[in-house]
């Protein structure tokens, strides 16, 4: 799966952050793991490659 530093990945399911829960994250890291940010808390985690392309709905970029 092409994912990019910089992409915005529209998961399978929302994070549980209050109130909002946003499917939407921003990758900031790639390799065996991806560094994600929660676009509404603005809460980061790591995540197992593996779990995270199993569960990416679609991949949203800006072509430039």
């Amino acid at each position: 799966m092409d994912v990019r530093l910089g992409d915005i990945l529209q998961m399978k399911k929302p994070h549980p952050c209050k109130g909002s829960g946003s499917d939407k994250f921003l990758v900031l890291r790639i390799g065996m793991d991806f560094r994600l940010r929660c676009t509404a808390c603005g809460h980061e985690f790591m995540i197992p490659r593996a779990k995270a392309e199993k569960n990416i709905r679609k991949v949203l970029r800006e072509e430039a």
